[in-house]
């Protein structure tokens, strides 16, 4: 599952760009407090999330790719020990 850990650092990385860059720009015409932060945090989870539809395809491409084998091996394996199951005599 390391493809997972990789994706999921590298949407928090994109959020956090933005999130900064989003801090940045808006430093000094926003009074900060706790409700202007959750707002621009709301915002840049928002363009994070296209950001990353758009930069992150090839891994979430690997990662969707690679459950769907550990779901089969794991159906696979179910499957077998039910058959094994079922051919013993009661």
């Amino acid at each position: 599952m390391k493809i997972l850990f990789v994706y999921t650092l590298a949407r928090a990385a994109i959020f956090a760009a933005v999130f900064g860059l989003l801090w940045v720009i808006l430093y000094r015409q926003v009074e900060w407090n706790s409700v202007s932060v959750l707002y621009t945090a709301l915002i840049a989870m928002v363009i994070s999330a296209v950001i990353a539809m758009l930069a992150l395809r090839s891994l979430r491409d690997k990662l969707a790719l690679e459950i769907a084998e550990r779901s089969a091996r794991t159906k696979h394996a179910f499957e077998a020990r039910r058959a094994a199951e079922d051919s013993q005599p009661d």
